[in-house]
């Protein structure tokens, strides 16, 4: 988030510095799965689903710039997502899905179980024996991109774009004169500034002064789990509801996850969170029961209570935050970075941010 909306305030001719306490993109923004998926997270119409379909729509041109920009492909493929029932509830659960989002004018086809056979044969739906097979949902629209290399492409972006990094430090306490932000301090000296934004992720409610109560946004540990497969098993990003996913990625490698544990700031691989990915691994394609499993790594989704980002300003004139986006950091990466920049650089972010305020849990704004 720092450096997409770094990057795009430099385009607006602003002198922007971002201060990371380490390497740019190296938590949640590295770790994330990368999947593109509005239809697929939304429980249902609403700001959320708003938002995710605006930022999806933007990451074709966003893959181009950055790839022209930084030389770096970002990964992005336009590879459809598949919901897989497993229960009965689960078919409930698709039915209402499907009929919310046909009611928005969204793109989603209900596929029979041999439907679903043909399209992804190693998907196993008809779960443990069940009889004659299960449904899945298709969003065709969803996409993907690679995480790692989204963070190093909008990180080298802003710096040929001429934003300043400091690296290795960390933002002790938000600075205030009357009513203005009047820059930071780190550890050790201040960084004088006429604009502050707040986009630490799960760490945002730790920055003294930036306008977050305790507990407004907490860190949702979660764990993921990559599996290597040659030649690739499926190509569809495959998901089963409130449970997981599997994402395939081009080279073979998939990536499953994933769990969402309140556990604080512990950054573990637990045995019961990965009993439980492998689990459902196993369960939704069998064949990769046989297949190495490569790496490991969990981190921290920036958690709010109604599962909304916080974007805007606050109380204090010139300071901004962006963070709380949960499941969707890589989702909402661009039409965040261009609401706040434009919020920034004239005062009007160009989008109904409403939703997303400070304001919305009793804080000034």
């Amino acid at each position: 988030m720092g450096c997409a909306i770094a990057y795009r305030l430099a385009a607006r001719a602003l002198a922007v510095t971002v201060i990371e306490k380490a390497i740019p993109g190296a938590e949640a923004s590295s770790a994330a799965a990368g999947m593109l998926a509005p239809q697929m997270e939304a429980d249902g119409a609403g700001p959320l689903l708003e938002l995710g379909l605006r930022s999806r729509a933007l990451y074709p041109a966003v893959a181009a710039e950055l790839r022209d920009a930084t030389g770096i492909d970002i990964g992005y493929l336009k590879c459809g997502v598949i919901m897989v029932a497993l229960s009965d509830d689960h078919e409930r659960a698709l039915v209402a899905r499907r009929t919310w989002q046909l009611a928005r004018g969204l793109r989603v086809e209900t596929l029979s179980a041999a439907a679903l056979a043909e399209l992804e044969p190693a998907v196993d739906s008809g779960g443990a024996g069940g009889a004659g097979g299960r449904t899945g949902l298709r969003f065709p629209d969803e996409a993907q991109v690679h995480p790692p290399s989204l963070a190093r492409a909008y990180s080298q972006a802003a710096a040929r774009s001429g934003v300043s990094f400091v690296q290795g430090r960390v933002v002790r306490r938000v600075l205030v004169a009357g009513d203005r932000v009047t820059g930071v301090e780190l550890d050790g000296d201040t960084l004088d500034a006429g604009a502050v934004v707040v986009a630490a992720g799960s760490w945002s409610g730790l920055v003294d002064g930036a306008g977050l109560t305790a507990g407004m946004v907490r860190p949702a540990r979660g764990q993921l789990v990559a599996i290597e497969t040659r030649p690739p098993l499926f190509r569809h990003v495959l998901s089963v509801p409130h449970r997981g996913y599997l994402v395939p990625r081009p080279d073979g490698t998939v990536v499953a996850g994933s769990t969402v544990e309140m556990v604080g700031f512990r950054k573990e691989v637990t045995v019961g969170g990965l009993a439980d990915i492998l689990d459902l691994t196993r369960r939704l394609v069998p064949a990769l029961a046989d297949a190495p499993v490569t790496a490991s790594w969990s981190n921290f989704r920036p958690h709010t209570a109604d599962l909304l980002p916080i974007l805007g300003g606050t109380g204090v004139r010139g300071l901004y935050v962006s963070t709380g986006h949960y499941r969707n950091g890589i989702l909402l990466g661009p039409i965040t970075a261009d609401a706040m920049a434009a919020l920034v650089a004239t005062g009007n972010a160009g989008i109904d941010l409403a939703p997303f305020a400070l304001a919305r849990f009793g804080a000034p704004a």
